[in-house]
């Protein structure tokens, strides 16, 4: 269901504030398909079974998981679960997926599993189990060892000291690259890593007998090294237009001074950005459309180049995330989750505090059908509005964004001398929660302020006019 995705990851040392963070946009088919966020309890309930509606996949869960956030479907009957990003109790976050494409020499040998752990079932399966980044590429990889894999799926992992980043690419073959912490990646729908260190365990993790399948079915076209991307991956037209320019212009952006083509096929995978990013840099690139570029569909270049490249925001981003571990915070408050629900171009990412009971009911209870009072339809709304008169909208829009994300640090800076005093479990997870809801009631009150302020001016807009002295 997620086929169309983009990912960036970026180590600790190559952030503003020390923070680990892994975020990704999640792109479905369809323009609409309404998401929530929500807080799925701890457990220690033997017995329990997961039976995917999507492939048939089915496997016992473990009795005792651990609290953590998710942003599922909200139609899970005709859709599937896709829990899709979580941050657990232990402050260990997970991405699941963006979807990779294996090619057919690999395949031949190790095709895909029909009923294997697909993409709707990742985040079930592995997020409530891990106590860190790396335990989570080694409990889903002795996964897909037993089960297999029905499709391609990159998936993200990250605590406060490590990031990891890991590609399933046949029915049961992986590799995993741990992101250095003074760097970042960009990931776009095609199989990214690149040399594979077998002497270098700390730093790469791979599926048994992984070299040894390479060898025996003459996989590796390279003379020397050991290219994952190369192996496993694709390298076809559709990538040059579809996939490459996002990860070019992601790099553009954090690189600027480094020339490269939008439909290279060899832009690199481990990064080292010229400034130090900031959630902020995320937001920019996950919401970007080639903006300043004759490629942006929304600029004024020829309609060959405006339509030529795949951008990285899309009507169709249900769900877009970034999952920040801060490290200049206590780990009781460290965890946020900056979730955007509209079209990130033109909706603000709100941030949650992820030790917290619960989640807003306009977040957590999204309907299938409009409905302006939950917080994935207003923010649709709001994007559709700004789109539908871009050029009257976007200024006004900008200078919200703006004023959202000030607002956002001046209550998360105040949540966090909040909590700093209070000593017990109890008493800091009721005031992250009550700092959530009150972040989220501002959020709401801003927007909606907005969206009245756009409808009233769109009204002015209107081509079926007319000026008597003008027209005549």
């Amino acid at each position: 269901m997620e086929k169309a995705c983009t990912t960036i990851l970026v180590g600790n040392e190559a952030t503003i504030d020390g923070s680990t963070m892994i975020a990704r946009n999640d792109d479905t088919f369809l323009p609409l398909t309404p998401q929530r966020f929500v807080m799925r309890p701890a457990s220690s309930s033997a017995g329990r079974v997961l039976v995917s509606n999507q492939n048939g996949f089915k496997a016992p869960l473990p009795a005792n998981s651990y609290r953590l956030t998710a942003t599922p479907n909200a139609d899970v009957e005709h859709n599937g679960v896709f829990d899709e990003s979580s941050i657990n109790e232990k402050n260990v976050a997970m991405s699941a997926t963006e979807s990779v494409y294996g090619n057919e020499r690999a395949l031949a040998y190790d095709p895909f599993v029909p009923n294997g752990l697909a993409e709707d079932s990742l985040q079930t399966m592995v997020a409530p189990y891990i106590d860190s980044a790396r335990q989570g590429v080694r409990y889903l990889g002795e996964l897909i060892k037993k089960y297999g894999s029905p499709e391609g799926n990159g998936v993200l992992f990250a605590d406060r000291d490590e990031v990891w980043y890991m590609e399933i690419v046949t029915g049961h073959h992986w590799a995993a690259t741990r992101i250095p912490d003074n760097a970042y990646a960009i990931a776009a729908n095609q199989v990214a890593q690149q040399q594979i260190d077998f002497d270098d365990p700390q730093n790469y993790l791979w599926s048994a007998g992984i070299q040894e399948f390479v060898a025996a079915h003459h996989l590796n076209p390279d003379k020397s090294g050991w290219n994952f991307r190369r192996i496993f991956g694709t390298d076809t037209e559709k990538d040059r237009h579809y996939n490459t320019p996002r990860v070019w212009y992601g790099q553009r952006y954090l690189n600027p001074s480094t020339p490269q083509a939008p439909m290279s096929s060899e832009l690199p995978f481990i990064c080292y950005a010229e400034h130090l990013i900031a959630v902020e840099d995320l937001e920019y690139i996950l919401s970007s459309h080639y903006n300043e570029t004759k490629y942006d569909p929304l600029g004024h270049g020829s309609v060959e180049d405006r339509l030529k490249f795949r951008p990285i925001a899309l009507n169709r981003t249900q769900n877009s995330h970034i999952l920040q571990l801060r490290n200049a915070v206590p780990a009781k408050n460290a965890a946020l989750m900056w979730i955007c629900f509209g079209i990130p171009s033109f909706s603000p990412y709100v941030p949650f505090y992820t030790n917290a009971n619960d989640t807003a009911p306009s977040w957590s209870q999204t309907p299938l059908k409009y409905d302006i009072k939950s917080a994935y339809w207003m923010y649709r709304t709001l994007s559709m509005l700004v789109e539908a008169h871009y050029s009257h909208f976007v200024q006004t829009d900008l200078d919200y964004l703006k004023e959202c994300r000030r607002l956002q640090h001046q209550m998360i800076a105040a949540a966090d001398q909040k909590v700093a005093a209070v000593d017990t479990e109890s008493e800091v997870t009721a005031a992250l929660t009550q700092s959530n809801y009150e972040l989220v009631a501002k959020m709401r009150a801003l927007t909606m302020k907005l969206i009245g302020e756009l409808v009233t001016q769109g009204l002015t807009l209107s081509r079926l006019t007319f000026n008597m002295d003008k027209n005549l």
